[in-house]
């Protein structure tokens, strides 16, 4: 079965945590005893129901103030496909871990609270979201049963969602909205009779039915960056050398004319193999060993590339940057800017526009670069990074920002 990763984004207290501990608990995903053990919790709060949030909630810090901190990663399934979800925090102070939770997921689900209605931070995710260039948006309009499961509310807040993802999303996201009450199970898995109106699917389908292989901008550009070169030297594999990783994008076939970045030269692709067994063509995220018709300089931080369809080799980058540490970002500063295996020194040779994502403005004067705070700057690096533009091919267009000193990652940027 293929596996579908999603991220939920949203306020605090819009049921989150909720959400995915009653998606476990539909798709039998908890063990009996964890089962028990939530209702022994349950009871020690003097709740009168099962309160499914603890499953997520780890930490003490966040079972005690009954919010999410750290990014949780929960895995379950269903006889159609598996799900990996990054449950993020929604507090505007861990917008960082929101980032990074999402990063490679295909779906992002955004909570609302029926209640409240649309918040800063509903404008901060559907940004991200946009700017992460997620295909799929479901906006889940939570805890319906607060509101009477009112139809007019519903579309209330479905039109100032609208209004908001006309002005951030990008051409072919598709942005679906369901009603449900996560405490009570309520268009999650099975339609909601209180909600007849609702003429939709309930969450876990419309999951079932979304396929990212045929989303917007789905196909991608072959990129093979190579880490490790395989030399035997044994008696059955004396002049044997291949080149292993893991295909960042795109399909490589047997007989493919590659270029090998950044020397330039070209050649044919002999085998495809992986786990000792010869493949004809392999496809993105598989990882295997490959072996060239001629032997051309290859190292570890290589790029191979088919010959007709080549990256640019960037010494000046444009890029769009999330920061995500406490000391901010001023131009002038030096980091270490990892792009897949690749590394190299770079300075931040200007910032150019910060983004309001509340009020959708543009600030054009601005000297610093904030924790949670997202701009578009221009990087210089010691050597050329093999990069695509991150709206072209998102694994082959962004990359971290590292500290030289302390080694913390302090950005994540999208080549522009």
């Amino acid at each position: 079965m293929d596996i579908l990763r999603i991220a939920t984004a949203g306020s605090v207290d819009d049921g989150k945590s909720t959400l995915i501990g009653r998606l476990l608990y539909e798709t039998k995903s908890i063990t009996k005893d964890k089962i028990e053990a939530l209702e022994a919790a349950s009871k020690r709060k003097g709740l009168d129901f099962l309160d499914l949030s603890l499953l997520t909630d780890g930490l003490i810090a966040e079972r005690e103030q009954g919010i999410t901190i750290d990014v949780a990663h929960i895995y379950f399934s269903t006889p159609k496909r598996k799900y990996i979800i990054a449950d993020t925090p929604g507090h505007f102070e861990y917008t960082r871990n929101m980032v990074t939770g999402a990063s490679n997921t295909k779906v992002s689900m955004i909570l609302i609270d029926a209640r409240n209605g649309v918040l800063e931070q509903t404008y901060r995710h559907f940004f991200i979201a946009s700017t992460l260039r997620i295909p799929k948006v479901v906006v889940c309009v939570n805890k319906m049963d607060l509101v009477g499961y009112s139809e007019e509310r519903f579309n209330e807040i479905k039109a100032s969602v609208e209004d908001l993802a006309s002005k951030v999303s990008f051409e072919g996201q598709e942005i679906t909205f369901i009603p449900m009450s996560s405490l009570y199970g309520q268009n999650l898995s099975t339609k909601s009779d209180e909600m007849s109106w609702y003429k939709g699917l309930p969450l876990l389908e419309e999951l079932e039915q979304f396929h990212p292989e045929t989303a917007v901008g789905a196909s991608h550009s072959a990129r093979f960056p190579v880490q490790f070169v395989v030399r035997p030297k044994t008696e059955e594999f004396h002049d044997y050398r291949g080149y292993a990783g893991k295909i960042a994008s795109g399909e490589f076939a047997v007989g493919d004319t590659v270029t090998v970045l950044p020397t330039g030269q070209s050649t044919k692709i002999a085998t495809i193999e992986k786990f000792g067994q010869k493949l004809e063509t392999a496809g993105p995220k598989e990882s295997v060993v490959i072996t060239l018709e001629t032997d051309v300089d290859v190292s570890r931080g290589n790029m191979l590339v088919k010959s007709d369809d080549q990256p640019a080799q960037l010494k000046e980058i444009n890029a769009k940057v999330c920061w995500l540490d406490s000391q901010a970002l001023t131009s002038g500063r030096n980091y270490i800017l990892q792009h897949g295996i690749n590394d190299s020194k770079a300075k931040v040779v200007s910032l150019n526009k910060k983004y309001d994502v509340v009020n959708h403005d543009v600030i054009a004067d601005f000297s610093e670069l904030k924790l949670n705070e997202i701009a578009e700057v221009t990087i210089k690096t010691a050597k050329p990074i093999f990069a695509d533009k991150y709206e072209d091919n998102p694994s082959n267009g962004a990359f971290i920002l590292i500290d030289e000193f302390s080694h913390s990652t302090v950005g994540v940027g999208f080549v522009l």
